[in-house]
């Protein structure tokens, strides 16, 4: 499956580490309710059930305070920054974090040092702060380094890639995805591996380098295609499509629609149909395929009644007659 981490962003941000403690089985209950509270919360962090995992990291937060557990209270720390970034409150994600990075830092905790670093970078870059965003980030990959946390340092190098992709530092954003795409495909971890392609591809385009945007997108399609809801696939199938369109590749983009269509079709999806039909009709028309044109015209419309678009149905009728006058078929122009 290759889905971002943080979809509505598209940055990668490092899952909660898992905290064991091996005399866990001696603990005090109360302690032991808290441990329990941090692993539910974690659990409930990577289903993406960001409210629920709010509330439970705020009651691990308090369990751990009334123990007086400092280490407990800077992980739980460390999990609220990460929820409120993902709620988009940067904020609150960062004054959580910033308590958390104190905390890990007099304990020596590593995981939880880089994780919030880590936030904290991706939470300024989202505040355009892109030097504080840059330093963070710098630090959280040379803790990752340090502590040998391959993961972390994959995560690291790809978020310091979308800093300079802010930045419109494309070239550097580059490198910095490259080096994370290596070490994705290491560990193969298609999820990492799908969303560090598509930054990669996204950084090309933005140059213009519209031949290396295929390849990476390409690259891309194999691992969505792995993806049994076929949504990435189908994206990934419009992004290339325009990007082969770009590229004076007119076939290729007609091949990609077609398959993107076969997909809408699968699923009933009727708008994607008619948002391919269109691309289709256009691309044909652009070819002096007008017969061709003409036909995806008429699909289109056929899938625009069904959605009784009455606003859509006049323009394609619009279409109609301007690609059959185009071709002197006047008698067919007067049927629409």
């Amino acid at each position: 499956m290759v889905k971002s981490v943080d979809e509505k962003h598209g940055t990668f941000v490092p899952l909660s580490e898992r905290f064991t403690d091996g005399g866990a089985r001696f603990a005090e209950p109360r302690k032991l309710e808290a441990d329990c509270l941090l692993e539910k919360a974690v659990e409930q962090y990577q289903i993406r059930n960001f409210q629920a995992a709010l509330k439970t990291f705020q009651q691990g937060l308090e369990t751990y305070r009334d123990l007086q557990d400092l280490q407990g209270k800077g992980r739980c720390l460390g999990g609220l920054g990460l929820i409120y970034y993902a709620l988009g409150n940067y904020p609150e994600a960062i004054a959580c974090s910033h308590q958390s990075l104190t905390i890990a830092r007099q304990f020596k905790d590593l995981p939880t040092e880089r994780q919030a670093l880590s936030n904290l970078g991706n939470s300024y870059r989202h505040l355009e702060d892109y030097g504080r965003a840059l330093d963070y980030k710098q630090q959280s990959l040379t803790v990752a380094q340090k502590n040998g946390d391959r993961r972390g340092e994959m995560a690291a190098l790809n978020n310091l890639g979308m800093a300079h992709k802010a930045m419109n530092d494309c070239p550097q954003a580059i490198y910095y995805y490259h080096k994370s795409l290596t070490i994705a495909r290491e560990m193969s971890d298609m999820q990492v591996e799908g969303q560090v392609l598509r930054n990669l591809g996204n950084a090309h385009h933005a140059m213009a380098n519209y031949a290396q945007t295929v390849v990476c997108y390409e690259q891309l399609l194999a691992i969505a295609r792995q993806d049994p809801d076929r949504q990435t696939e189908a994206q990934v199938l419009k992004n290339l499509a325009s990007a082969c369109y770009t590229l004076g590749d007119q076939p290729r983009a007609i091949a990609y629609h077609q398959q993107r269509l076969a997909i809408a079709r699968l699923q009933g999806d009727f708008r994607a149909q008619e948002q391919v039909l269109e691309s289709l009709a256009v691309l044909h028309d652009s070819l002096g395929d007008y017969e061709r044109a003409i036909q995806y015209h008429e699909q289109r419309l056929s899938v625009v009644k069904a959605l009784q678009d009455e606003r859509l149905e006049q323009q394609v009728l619009a279409s109609l007659r301007t690609v059959s006058c185009a071709i002197g078929d006047f008698s067919r122009a007067n049927k629409y």
